[in-house]
């Protein structure tokens, strides 16, 4: 699993073209609305993005096929 961004134009979301054709995404999109997070979970948020960065982070299909019992431990 990875963060991509893409770019709305007539309606339809547009990334770059190395996802498959049948690739389900999530979206998430900036709005008025908004969310509001606590200061714990804003901390927690902001740790697990430099853990990201840093390259501290398991694959999600990875995590998967170890889930399934798929990779030996």
């Amino acid at each position: 699993m990875k963060v991509i961004t893409g770019e709305v134009t007539g309606g339809a979301v547009h990334v770059p073209d190395d996802l498959p054709d049948g690739t389900r995404v999530a979206i998430l999109a900036p709005g008025n609305e908004g969310f509001r997070l606590s200061p714990e979970e804003e901390a927690e948020l902001e740790q697990a993005l430099q853990q990201i960065r840093s390259g501290e982070f398991v694959d999600g299909h990875a995590l998967l096929a170890e889930l399934r019992g798929d990779l030996k431990a």
